[in-house]
């Protein structure tokens, strides 16, 4: 039977939501597809609760596609999602996980580069209480020029910038728990950053040692032009990190320094004027560079206070808080990772309370989406 999109809710509570999510993105993995999804069943099978696998395919132009549908009319706990075209791997990554329903989502390569058989020890993490589990992949067996030596220096520079302490950022083998994967917004080639993003809502982080496999049907495109886009992206993540609620801190410090070396060449040139020099003859060039820093520091103050304006529109136009909540406890009751946002809960507190049970356990606006209810007033 053919569904349209809008039947998405009607799919949702065809069948309970799991526990653990299983998110994999696909580009041209026919060989690897009976392969992999013999390993993800057989491990997910195996740790006792509820699961689904989800393989998004991002516009693989083989018979991936077919594969998956044929394993999907064969299996409930697998849902293939299909993109139009190739949009990359961090898009696929996002529609697998706006498509997840478990409580763990766990994500890994098509390729068969990481093992499912080191699934259950990322659940083990998850377990102990860890918001993030990250893959290491301790020791590398793939090209020292082409790979290792990229890996090692972009590795290097986001754990330095991001202040996250784990080795490995590069690996799409990780598992999160979804309370933290809702409050991040995946954009450009963002999801090896993860990790950081996680930490600035406050995360738990940790990594496992994972084994380092060549993808044994075709060979890594990760090379030498990837680790620059990683330095460019990084000026992002350094921004989110320590600027988003606070731009003219950082434009302003920029600009102090150009305004005091405005004003020292300005006291210098008063004192020389008034020793009888030629302030035009003698210290021309000197005059012209202290009206250019001048003219910087009142462009990087604008700047940051055009960057205050967009920041509280941000936020503000969203509802987004400046926060993130990890846990809320009454009485006997526990919520993990609601968004404690009093000017949307107030208003339809009464309204809940009215269509009570039909709204039992729905507390967010992204619940009634998914219950397919209409949303109070």
């Amino acid at each position: 039977m053919q569904h349209t999109a809008t039947q998405e809710a009607a799919w949702q509570s065809a069948t309970p939501a799991p526990y653990y999510s299983m998110v994999v993105p696909m580009y041209n993995e026919q060989d690897s597809v009976h392969e992999l999804y013999a390993g993800l069943a057989r491990n997910l099978a195996g740790l006792n609760r509820s699961y689904e696998i989800i393989f998004v395919d991002d516009g693989s132009r083989d018979a991936t596609y077919q594969k998956l549908c044929e394993i999907a009319r064969n299996d409930d706990h697998v849902l293939v999602v299909q993109l139009r075209r190739n949009f990359g791997q961090t898009p696929a990554l996002a529609a697998g996980f706006d498509h997840a329903r478990g409580e763990v989502i766990i994500a890994m390569d098509g390729d068969l580069q990481h093992d499912p058989d080191e699934i259950p020890r990322f659940a083990e993490k998850i377990e102990e209480g860890f918001d993030v589990v990250s893959g290491w992949r301790q020791r590398r067996v793939d090209g020292f020029i082409l790979r290792r030596i990229p890996s090692m220096a972009a590795n290097w520079l986001i754990r330095k910038i991001s202040r996250v302490d784990i080795h490995d950022f590069g690996t799409t083998f990780k598992a999160y728990r979804r309370d933290v994967i809702e409050h991040l917004n995946l954009y450009g080639d963002s999801h090896r950053f993860i990790p950081a993003l996680a930490a600035i809502a406050g995360a738990t982080i940790t990594e496992v040692p994972i084994r380092n496999i060549n993808a044994p049907y075709r060979p890594s495109n990760y090379g030498f032009g990837r680790t620059f886009r990683v330095m460019l992206d990084l000026l992002t993540i350094k921004f989110l990190n320590s600027y988003l609620t606070r731009p003219l801190h950082l434009f302003g410090k920029v600009g102090l320094v150009h305004l005091a070396a405005a004003a020292g060449i300005g006291v210098f040139l008063i004192f020389a004027k008034l020793r009888g020099e030629s302030i035009m003859l003698r210290h021309g060039p000197l005059l012209i560079l202290g009206a250019m820093m001048f003219m910087m520091a009142l462009m990087f103050f604008s700047t940051g206070l055009l960057a205050e304006l967009i920041s509280r529109v941000y936020f503000e136009s969203q509802r987004k808080a400046i926060y993130t909540v990890r846990e809320l406890r009454h009485g006997g009751s526990i919520w993990r990772g609601r968004p404690g946002r009093p000017q949307w809960q107030r208003p339809i507190l009464a309204a809940i309370e009215e269509h009570a049970p039909d709204y039992a356990d729905i507390t967010t606006p992204t619940e009634y989406q998914r219950a397919g209810k209409p949303q109070p007033a």
